[in-house]
């Protein structure tokens, strides 16, 4: 296929502040549950990331010369509220609006994501992170007087990073969560709560600008790993209770009929009053955004009795057959981001944007360029199954984002698995020099940029 994607599709990539900027102890900056881990054997801490608090413009100039037009990263809310709920740090926030100057500079559209799983520790140390409505309203705050500084330069807008995490078991280590049972019932009240952090703050942004914002899901696509009938009925629940749940609030302001009878059944007490409805009915989205890596499948004869479809993946999650993958196991699956992106429009009807889609390889520099061609098949597949989507399903798609152009530490803090078109010299646990060395992958998307998806050769 040689078409080429509309003339305004965003090329460009996606990051997190706790996994580039460093200078965690810096400018006053307050610590974050993050900044507190400790490195392990296959991990790093988190002091130093890729240093982009220092390296941005460099950085920033690698995007623009690769032709990039967006860039998505996230503000720290312990790096511009220090305790998260008190003053404003100043010196943190000239940070970003000097970022968000020299990528207008570049001619790349900034998009901002709030938060990225790093809650300041004061708020999770006090209130147990989301638990409290305290922190949803600190949120909201946070997210008003962001939206309030940049929203006239910045277009568009997440609140949370993978959104639905939070209605997975993952949400114990992302939201402030510091002690409890890790139950059930806490894993859906947290859900419930950031729900509403983020109607609030996509309210407030579309009540007071012109910019645009949308949901954003971690989205694997789910087979049965047979064709048992419980197989599909749990595939089925695990995209309802995952994905489509959320969607209805995103699209429809509110959650869907499945869910509140399973929340009702159940008798979970999630706190969802008054208020929170008329919050999502007032709540629009612009786009549905979405991160998409790999799928799974699902066997149901492995999922213990009386487990909640939240949690089904736990238990009963198995390789696709058939499918390359990783050394971590993350498979190679464009087929299912293509159905995903049409599935999901044909149901809500707004535009899709993936803002992240890439893959993790362990790579070492020897002073010569690296050729991951693995890469460049990865994202050629993907792109390619985004035309299809396009072009044969009807799909209306902003842009692709990948994860990410420069290495960063994984979401587990492992420099060896490497995202990046341009490679960072550091390991997990030397700095080295920090220099970017782009790899081939770099070239070649550059070249796919200048044809707007055109030559994926």
């Amino acid at each position: 296929m040689t078409n080429a994607l509309p003339k305004n599709f965003l090329w460009g990539n996606s990051t997190s502040s706790m996994q580039t900027e460093g200078a965690y102890n810096l400018d006053g900056k307050g610590p974050s549950v993050y900044d507190i881990k400790p490195a392990t054997a296959d991990s790093s801490d988190w002091q130093v990331a890729i240093d982009e608090y220092h390296r941005y413009d460099e950085d920033v100039q690698l995007m623009a010369d690769q032709g990039m037009n967006c860039y998505r990263f996230q503000i720290s809310w312990s790096r511009v509220c220090p305790a998260g709920d008190g003053d404003w740090n100043e010196t943190g926030i000239q940070f970003y609006a000097d970022l968000i100057q020299d990528l207008i500079a570049h001619g790349i559209t900034p998009m901002i994501c709030l938060y990225h799983f790093d809650m300041p520790l004061a708020l999770a140390q006090k209130y147990n992170g989301f638990m409290d409505r305290h922190v949803v309203d600190a949120f909201v705050r946070f997210g008003q007087e962001m939206i309030d500084r940049f929203a006239d330069q910045v277009p568009y807008w997440i609140t949370f990073n993978e959104q639905n995490l939070y209605s997975m078991t993952n949400v114990f280590d992302i939201a402030g969560y510091m002690a409890g049972p890790r139950s059930d019932n806490d894993m859906l009240l947290m859900a419930h709560h950031v729900m509403v952090a983020h109607a609030r703050v996509a309210n407030y942004l579309h009540e007071h600008t012109s910019a645009k914002i949308g949901g954003m899901l971690a989205y694997s696509e789910v087979y049965p790993a047979s064709a048992a009938p419980r197989d599909v009925l749990y595939a089925r629940r695990i995209d309802e209770f995952l994905n489509r749940n959320l969607l209805d609030v995103f699209a429809y302001g509110r959650y869907s009929t499945e869910f509140l009878r399973f929340v009702d059944r159940h008798q979970f007490n999630i706190d969802f009053t008054a208020a929170d409805q008329a919050a999502f009915a007032e709540l629009k989205s612009d786009y549905i955004a979405f991160s998409y890596y790999r799928s799974d499948a699902i066997n149901s004869s492995k999922v213990p009795i009386n487990t909640i479809p939240n949690r089904y993946l736990d238990y009963g999650s198995e390789a696709v057959p058939g499918l390359p993958a990783n050394e971590w196991g993350w498979n190679v699956d464009p087929l299912g981001f293509r159905d995903i992106l049409t599935k999901v429009y044909n149901q809500y009807h707004l535009p899709m944007f993936p803002i992240e889609n890439g893959i993790g390889v362990r790579e070492e520099y020897h002073g010569t360029t690296i050729q991951d061609d693995y890469r460049i098949d990865y994202h050629r597949q993907h792109i390619a199954a985004l035309k299809d989507a396009v072009f044969e399903d009807g799909v209306q798609v902003m842009g692709y984002l990948g994860w990410g152009l420069i290495d960063i530490p994984s979401s587990s803090g492992n420099m060896d698995k490497r995202y990046g078109m341009v490679y960072v010299n550091r390991t997990n646990h030397d700095l080295r020099d920090l220099r970017r060395i782009p790899k081939a992958s770099y070239a070649w998307f550059k070249q796919v940029i200048a044809s707007n998806g055109a030559d994926l050769n």
